[in-house]
């Protein structure tokens, strides 16, 4: 107690909790100054490094040392008589309460600051709806502090399936952390571009416009399995959370499953039980199952840029029906099933080649197709995800009553979820406008899908903004180059007059001949050069993939009034036809391509959505009298 009494005397208490407090202050005041200027985290942990040494410093100078009217002297040299520590306590103790009043102030104004970033709602933290906020850094997006990006994760062994296993594996992460609404988790198409790359973490995250990256690295030998994950900060590099996680594979849903729960923590977001049962259910929970479908989505990835997209496709099914049985409710699955289906209807309706497609396959598709879709809507997990796979159904099958309402009812959603098909119906029917600001938000969740960018590109050229669209498409082309990308940037030059641009763009950026001559066919007949128009018509009818498509396009562009109405009939009769042929409407730029009547099926769906006839025309076509 003697000992206690004379640190108490000493004051030593009140400069240890005067010190604390002080040093606690100067902390908060240099991470804020650190984080403006950006500086490494390192730079923090050295002035903490600093305070935390300085304590003991502290506390021994005030038990060793006194304050005087002369100054500071040794304890052992002052007269108990007339020592002042009583004085300087009181002084100490004003201090201290300054101090408090600080830190208290310091903690408000940080929780303020969270408040204020984070927002209650999930859409704040997710999505900037400025529609000069961009989806990369160049463009000067406020990226969320909750965004991340799940990179492919590296497979360590050589088996034949370790590749596909560690995707699978990967995917699995990725869609549980997606169905948080406090985290933007980059899609799995703009996340998988960096396979294979070894890049610096930062500017892999300047790309994708997220603030933190997993990755990890998985190794399998025989039925062990060793698993590494982390989450890193972006910005210095900082490990968030790490581990290690040595089982055998049998145990692999427990790791991924642990592994996207511990990093969704890692960034703050609650968990409770309700959130943990919507992230198991989002994924495959099947080793077999995942490992199929990846196979099948590298074969469908294949497929769209393959000359012969079926045959690539049947192989892709194959590996989807495998996902199918082992999964039954997986919808995914069955959606990039049908989509041979769609694709032997289109080809079929716009007369292009089917190579290998029998009769019966021709007669089953548009059954297949609707199955697929059906198994889609029964299977889906959230109600957005329900309403676009409703919407694309309708779509398919002709059905277009109450179209307006789901196109309302996109409009207003938020996330990363769309109708595949929303493009072909919302843009040219009076909705450009209105699911504009959605398709911004698809290119910031899939920034390096060419898609992404065009969807929102062509609702702006729609919409009657020409210069913004043609902003946006350069902007995309930087990001995620692709041919219709390029044609959507080369419609922007027509609709403008920039002739010459048109043409060089097309020299430069279109690798498909038939789709280069399609190309020169449109801005021809903007020129309103027919002689030319009919040149470039014949030698592309000359091609292989020429299709009536693009044929029935350039007779609306010049005006050829009674064979565009011949090649809009033929393909309205069509089992496929009201769909097929509605898509002319988007990509002719051109407002009604046709005679309404010529098409009864597409004008009977037309009247059933309660759409509006003619569509506007984006682009200016001379020659083209109605």
């Amino acid at each position: 107690m003697t000992f206690f009494k004379e640190l108490k005397r000493r004051n030593v208490f009140r400069v240890g909790v005067a010190y604390l407090l002080a040093a606690w202050v100067l902390l908060q005041i240099v991470d804020l100054v650190l984080d403006v200027i950006g500086a490494p985290e390192w730079i923090l942990q050295v002035f903490a490094l600093a305070a935390a040494i300085g304590l003991p410093t502290v506390l021994i100078f005030a038990w060793a040392f006194e304050l005087t009217p002369e100054g500071l002297k040794r304890e052992s040299q002052v007269d108990r008589s007339s020592s002042i520590t009583s004085q300087t306590g009181s002084k100490l103790d004003r201090a201290i309460i300054v101090l408090l009043v600080l830190t208290v102030a310091a903690l408000l104004t940080d929780r303020f600051l969270n408040l204020e970033r984070r927002g209650d709602e999930p859409a704040a933290e997710q999505i900037a709806d400025s529609p000069a906020t961009d989806s990369t850094a160049t463009s000067g997006q406020v990226v969320s502090q909750r965004s991340v990006a799940v990179l492919p994760f590296l497979a360590l062994s050589s088996g034949s399936d370790d590749e596909f296993f560690a995707d699978g594996l990967t995917e699995e992460i990725l869609n549980a952390l997606s169905q948080l609404p406090e985290l933007l988790v980059t899609a799995r198409t703009s996340a998988f571009h960096f396979k294979g790359q070894d890049l610096p973490v930062q500017e892999i995250a300047t790309q994708l416009g997220v603030r933190h990256i997993v990755e990890g690295s998985v190794r399998r030998a025989g039925k062990r399995l060793r698993v590494t994950a982390q989450l890193i900060r972006a910005s210095d590099g900082f490990h968030l959370w790490s581990e290690n996680y040595d089982s055998t594979e049998a145990d692999t849903i427990a790791v991924q499953e642990d592994i996207a729960e511990k990093i969704a923590l890692a960034m703050d977001v609650v968990m409770d039980e309700e959130k943990s049962e919507t992230m198991r259910r989002a994924g495959l929970r099947d080793v077999e199952a995942f490992i199929a479908l990846q196979k099948g989505r590298k074969l469908y990835d294949e497929a769209h840029g393959a000359s012969d997209m079926i045959a690539t496709l049947r192989q892709a099914n194959q590996f989807f029906e495998v996902v199918q049985r082992r999964v039954p409710d997986y919808a995914p699955a069955y959606l990039m099933h049908s989509d041979l289906y769609i694709h032997i209807l289109t080809n079929d309706a716009t007369g292009q080649a089917l190579s290998d497609t029998t009769e019966q396959e021709i007669e089953n598709a548009m059954r297949l197709a609707e199955t697929d879709y059906e198994k889609v809507v029964a299977h889906v997990r959230t109600p957005e995800e329900r309403n676009d796979a409703e919407f694309d159904l309708a779509f398919l099958a002709g059905d277009w009553r109450g179209m307006p309402a789901r196109i309302e009812r996109f409009s207003q959603e938020s996330g990363c979820s769309s109708p595949v098909w929303i493009d072909n119906i919302a843009v040219p029917f009076g909705y450009a406008q209105q699911v504009s600001a959605r398709f911004r938000e698809f290119r910031t969740c899939d920034p390096l899908t060419s898609i992404s960018w065009m969807s929102e590109a062509r609702s702006m050229f729609w919409s009657g903004d020409a210069e913004g669209a043609l902003n946006i498409a350069r902007q995309g082309l930087e990001a995620a180059p692709g041919q219709w990308l390029q044609f959507q940037l080369i419609n922007n030059l027509v609709a403008l007059g920039q002739f010459e641009a048109a043409d060089r763009e097309i020299s430069i950026g279109i690798e498909s001949a038939a789709i280069a001559l399609v190309a020169r066919m449109m801005s021809a007949a903007a020129q309103g050069d027919r002689n030319m128009g009919e040149s470039l018509l014949n030698e592309y009818l000359q091609d292989p993939e020429a299709s009536r498509f693009w044929e029935l396009a350039y007779y609306a562009w010049t005006g050829d009034q009674e064979n565009a109405n011949r090649l809009a009939r033929q393909m309205d009769a069509h089992s496929f036809g009201g769909p097929g042929v509605a898509s002319v409407i988007l990509w002719c730029n051109c407002g009604a391509p046709w005679d309404l009547e010529a098409t009864p099926n597409l004008a009977a769906i037309i009247a059933d959505a309660g759409f509006d006839w003619p569509p506007p025309s984006p682009i200016n076509f001379p020659l083209k009298h109605w």
